[in-house]
């Protein structure tokens, strides 16, 4: 088994996740590269974007939507991501083999699974070339069904309720109406949309693009990105055993936990050489999400819950050798606050540095440091 350490591991990751800010970068390739970007708040979509272009271009999530090089949808974990149209199938494919909505306790908690198929029948119809807010879709799918019950259904936390719809191929957002959601189907908004391929066809594919920028990783890492652990465990061995007998993935170990990679990577992880400089990268990115908050590799332990705090939030963090070592804010007046752990060390000539790049030198620094 090839012995890697964490410390070439996580400079390669910092690599592969454009973090080296590499020309050539645009929106399309870096939401592909990392497996989607989460998008549940547009602006920390945008900024994840634009710390990975060479210059901090704002708005290219949103002229990438327009073009329809990316599709805004509930995915990964329920939450909303910016995926490309590629790769949108097969991730939303996996995400719908857990069948989350058959379980007793999500229907006990949001609606049968009865519901959710009339639901999904009038949302298919519905949506066929079209282009409804939240309000039309909940009153097309009351008009086709013919059920006024779930009128109530779809107007308390009818989110959730439309989340499977998603997962299924069904739904996604659609185009921006001032400050009104906007839905559509996949199939309307890109050309050439096929649906979604069988969950064995699609974990060939996406199983080894997460291995491409959070690699390497166990299973369980793999399942906690996708579903929070909910997938089915023989599925998840299945694909996992087919992989490796195919020769994609090679079992690695990571001084000494054992973890799969792309068999492709391993000469690179075991050569990656650190990535000079700091990143202040926003809420929500997916260098900490890849991975996971319980990553202590990337989070210290210790600091988790300055990272991953109360309702769901994920701070804003400073990277430093591919460790999260801070985290910071940036108020209306471009005022860059940093909090820095102890073990961050001496980094205030890079902090200043990328805080000058995101503010276009026009901000103010303060940095304080956690005892």
């Amino acid at each position: 088994m090839v012995e890697l350490t964490w410390d070439r591991v996580l400079s390669w990751r910092m690599r592969r996740q454009h973090l080296d800010r590499p020309e050539g970068t645009t929106a399309e390739s870096i939401v592909g590269r990392l497996c989607g970007v989460q998008a549940q708040v547009a602006s920390a979509a945008d900024q994840a974007i634009a710390a990975r272009l060479p210059a901090p271009v704002r708005g290219e999530a949103a002229k990438a939507l327009d073009r329809r090089k990316l599709i805004k949808v509930w995915a990964m974990r329920g939450t909303l991501h910016l995926l490309t149209v590629a790769a949108a199938p097969d991730c939303l494919s996996l995400v719908a083999a857990a069948r989350t909505w058959e379980k007793a306790s999500w229907q006990k908690t949001f609606a049968t699974a009865g519901q959710i198929a009339a639901i999904a029948d009038a949302t298919r119809e519905a949506l066929d070339g079209r282009t409804l807010t939240r309000e039309q879709l909940a009153s097309e799918i009351v008009r086709r069904t013919g059920d006024d019950s779930l009128a109530e259904l779809l107007g308390s936390g009818w989110g959730a309720v439309l989340k499977p719809l998603a997962w299924q191929g069904l739904l996604c957002n659609g185009p921006s109406d001032g400050n009104r959601i906007t839905f559509t189907s996949p199939r309307t908004w890109a050309g050439g949309w096929a649906g979604l391929p069988e969950p064995g066809e699609a974990a060939q594919r996406v199983i080894p693009a997460y291995l491409g920028a959070y690699g390497p990783a166990t299973p369980a890492s793999f399942d906690q990105w996708l579903l929070r652990g909910g997938s089915k465990k023989a599925s998840l061995k299945a694909w996992f055993a087919s992989l490796v007998a195919s020769g994609v993935l090679t079992e690695v170990s990571v001084d000494g936990v054992a973890a799969y990679a792309r068999t492709e990577d391993v000469d690179d992880l075991a050569a990656a050489e650190p990535v000079p400089g700091v990143r202040l990268l926003p809420a929500f990115d997916q260098f900490v999400l890849g991975p996971g908050t319980r990553d202590e590799h990337v989070v210290p332990p210790q600091r988790r819950a300055l990272v991953s705090k109360a309702a769901g939030w994920i701070s804003p963090v400073v990277v430093a050798g591919g460790r999260v070592v801070g985290v910071w804010e940036q108020d209306d007046d471009d005022k860059v606050s940093v909090t820095l752990f102890p073990e961050a060390g001496d980094i205030a000539g890079e902090l200043r540095a990328e805080a000058d790049r995101i503010t276009g030198g026009a901000g103010r620094l303060v940095v304080d440091r956690l005892p």
